[in-house]
């Protein structure tokens, strides 16, 4: 059967496609390509008058066959095609200008995954140092036009962060502060120190396990809860609208979240610090017959005000880089539920290791100085 002919008319080049064109076909139809001994790119019409039937591995031949002469979209035109092939052509050539799909990464060794990871880990800082770069440019247009503040959404925000926190927050560091005085206690009693628990649970509530535990409550509720927030406004396409009107987004959404937080998480952390110490108080008078009274009175004879207000300076650090980095993957998610997902996710991995960072951090420089 003779799949294709080559004529020549008016100066060009016509090819004559007929019969059937089917994947069953294929090889006799690339034989008969073949055999036409075409050579250099030049203007193709395909006359489809004889054609009858054609399936897209066919097209997927022809047009191939024709991409190795040289030819280009431009240089090959159609003529008397019915419709529906002619659809079928034009998506196969559309199909076969579209990119490759990328190819299988290779396997990395230990060493490659390591420096793969320190090199994301970089990047993902450096785009988070910007973005507080850009917020910090948004404050201060803020101080200069302070009627763009929007005192309605934060205080909104901060009922959200703060007062529905509360319970939580106090039952977790109540717990904290039980737990910590039954272990001191245990191991004073054997001494006939039990007086000391109140120093340890004291020292270590204020000024180090009440700032960091509430930071990480708050970071997997609230900051889980921006992303999630901002990052269904960018599907939605409402962070676009609010471009659109010409308003910041930074300004309209980040802003009053960063505010409240920051304004939210030392309240918190003091709420924590009398929790805490009233969870040791319990414990102490249950298992070392200290009354309350002499808790209270060794508490602040032996606690400094340096370890209170130490753990209360930690918070509004913590809340600035807890909200940048939920605010941030929030307007980062792609247009896709999913997206959604995987940024709520990071932003609480990202947000509890930040914290825990920052508080080593804090824990040596403080050293260093002596506080």
């Amino acid at each position: 059967m003779t799949w294709i002919r080559h004529a020549s008319e008016n100066g060009g080049s016509v090819l004559y496609l007929t019969g059937a064109w089917r994947l069953g076909d294929l090889r006799p139809i690339a034989a008969a390509l073949e055999s036409l001994s075409l050579s250099g790119p030049r203007p193709f019409v395909l006359d489809g008058s004889g054609l009858e039937e054609m399936d897209t591995a066919a097209a997927f031949i022809l047009y191939r066959y024709l991409a190795s002469l040289g030819c280009t979209e431009a240089t090959v035109s159609l003529r008397a095609v019915e419709p529906r092939l002619e659809r079928l052509l034009d998506l196969v050539r559309e199909r076969m200008q579209s990119p490759p799909v990328r190819a299988r990464s290779m396997h990395r060794g230990l060493l490659g995954r390591v420096g793969a990871s320190a090199v994301n880990v970089w990047r993902l800082l450096k785009a988070h140092n910007a973005f507080i770069g850009m917020i910090a440019l948004e404050l201060l247009d803020l101080v200069r036009r302070p009627r763009l503040f929007r005192a309605r959404e934060t205080v909104s925000q901060f009922e959200t962060v703060c007062l529905d926190a509360i319970p939580v927050v106090c039952l977790i560091t109540f717990l904290i502060g039980v737990v910590l005085a039954y272990l001191l206690g245990v191991q004073a009693q054997r001494f006939g120190a039990g007086i000391f628990v109140v120093d340890g649970v004291g020292l270590a509530i204020c000024r180090e396990l009440s700032p960091i535990l509430v930071a990480v409550v708050v970071a997997g509720r609230s900051g889980a809860a921006f992303t999630a927030q901002i990052g269904a406004m960018k599907v939605q396409e409402e962070v676009d609208a609010i471009s659109t009107l010409g308003l910041s987004p930074v300004q309209v959404l980040v802003i009053p979240r960063l505010v409240a937080i920051t304004a939210a998480l030392p309240l918190l952390v003091f709420v924590g610090d009398l929790m805490g110490i009233l969870g040791g108080i319990g414990v102490a008078s249950w298992q070392l017959g200290i009354a309350p009274s002499v808790f209270v009175d060794r508490l602040h004879s032996v606690l400094p005000m340096s370890a209170f207000v130490v753990g209360v300076a930690k918070a509004p650090v913590f809340a600035i880089v807890i909200a940048a980095i939920a605010c941030r993957m929030g307007l980062v998610v792609s247009r896709d539920a999913r997206s959604v997902g995987e940024n709520t996710t990071s932003t609480v991995v990202q947000c509890i290791v930040s914290v825990i960072v920052l508080d080593a951090v804090f824990a040596v420089a403080l050293q260093r100085l002596g506080i």
